[in-house]
């Protein structure tokens, strides 16, 4: 040993290190912060979206229901289903749409059910109201519709509208019904009464119905777009629903005028390859339109058509495509471009549309487009998307720039595809001429 001494560990080291308060303060604020933040997420997500609605709705003293124009069963379901979440938790409700309830099935759905609803034609009627937006997402269809912002959103369409306090859109959904068929089944909604807890809220049977039948409508009876969520939907509402009125609803009269129409779209068709497009000439109502695309779609190697009427001087497009063909929303949207005051748009499988005849005649920038000319410009770009269904010789894409091309040029254009695709359908191809237009 060298007689040198060896410190204390504690000497070697130095004194006892001594936090200030204040670090110790910040430090703990901090890591409550972050639990908190952890807690807040937990939760949040632990609350499904039918909770999170139900507190949106009870968080407004009176909300607007509002429907896209023109409503379907779908929207007309889904209305309904806000209405009875919203009335659980004492908030007043007014369902509005826009447009008009014309469909003979839309009209004998209100009527059967006794749904209340009112048309919508100003935003100023929405005043002092929250507005709900079911089965779309952004307001449309009545003045200052640019002007209103969505208190909350319902939804299973492509888009980018969101609601300020609540927002689910579904675009993989094929129905909206679906949502709120599955909000209501989460919230511990019954539909059987059998042993059931009877605290829990019980599902009215027109609720039910409405919603089995929008379902149902909106996936042409479980067989387009129709996913594992309508399944489970529709076998949730089913036990409460009532058969006989659905029966109703499906077969209601249907007015000559009607029948007439759907006649002429077939009768009048204009084919190319597995596509068909039809002018039914006037029409008595848009929705007789939609039928007659339904109507075209079963015929036998048909894999999309589209159809258009004239009604109160717009021209109504109604397009339909079957599953791996066309996408009917995009093939409307692309073939209306350069057309002023024109609208068009939807589904892979269903899509719609509307045209101001007068701006198609001329009206405003460019040089107008025939009815001929524009159902040209539809075959070429279904023929664009889906190769496999067009004839052998099929006119060029149409750029949709050059729509306004005059009449005499289109029907010269037509003329040459016309001679060149005789026959290739598996018969004589009608002329657009002879479509009723």
């Amino acid at each position: 040993m060298s007689g040198r001494t060896v410190p204390a560990a504690a000497d070697a080291i130095g004194p006892p290190l001594v936090a200030e308060p204040v670090l110790l303060g910040g430090v703990a604020v901090a890591v409550l912060a972050a639990v908190g933040v952890v807690l807040f997420v937990k939760v949040r997500g632990a609350r499904t979206p039918g909770r999170r609605l139900r507190a949106t709705l009870a968080a407004s003293d009176e909300i607007a229901v509002l429907t896209h124009p023109n409503p379907d069963p779908d929207a007309l379901a889904c209305a309904l289903a806000v209405r009875e979440l919203a009335e659980t938790v004492e908030t007043e409700t007014t369902i509005y749409y826009p447009g008009e309830i014309r469909h003979e099935e839309n009209l004998a759905l209100v009527s059967e059910l006794g749904i209340q609803a009112t048309r919508l034609r100003d935003a100023s009627d929405l005043a002092e109201r929250d507005v709900v937006l079911v089965d779309h997402n952004q307001p449309r269809g009545f003045a200052g519709a640019g002007g209103v912002e969505a208190y909350a959103v319902i939804d299973h369409h492509p888009g980018d509208g969101e609601g300020a306090a609540f927002t689910d859109v579904r675009s993989e959904y094929g129905a909206c019904a679906s949502l709120m068929a599955e909000y209501l089944q989460r919230l511990g909604w019954r539909t059987t009464d059998d042993g059931a807890d009877e605290s829990r809220p019980s599902m009215p049977e027109s609720l039910a119905t409405a919603l089995v039948y929008g379902i149902r409508t909106d996936t042409a009876g479980f067989t387009r777009g129709c996913t594992a969520a309508e399944f489970d939907a529709a076998a949730y509402c089913s036990s409460r629903a009532d058969p006989d009125t659905i029966e109703r609803v499906s077969n209601p009269p249907m007015p000559p005028e009607t029948m007439d129409v759907r006649a002429r779209a077939v009768l009048d068709r204009v084919q190319r390859g597995a596509f068909v497009c039809t002018h039914a000439g006037e029409v008595p109502s848009p929705d007789a339109v939609t039928q007659a695309a339904d109507d075209l779609l079963r015929m036998k190697e048909v894999r999309a058509v589209v159809v258009g009427g004239t009604c109160d001087g717009t021209l109504h497009l109604s397009g339909r495509a079957i599953e791996g063909s066309v996408d009917i929303g995009e093939t409307l949207s692309t073939a209306i471009e350069g057309i002023p005051m024109a609208d068009a748009g939807g589904h892979t499988r269903m899509g719609g549309g509307q045209l101001s005849v007068d701006h198609m005649a001329g009206l405003g920038p460019g040089d107008g487009v025939s009815i001929e000319r524009f159902f040209e410009s539809i075959f070429a770009v279904m023929a664009s998307q889906d190769p496999e269904g067009a004839p052998d010789e099929m006119a060029e894409p149409v750029d949709p720039g050059t729509v306004g091309a005059s009449d005499v040029d289109a029907r010269e254009a037509l003329a040459a595809v016309d001679s060149d695709d005789e026959g290739d359908a598996g018969g004589p191809v009608d002329r657009p001429e002879a479509s009723g237009g």
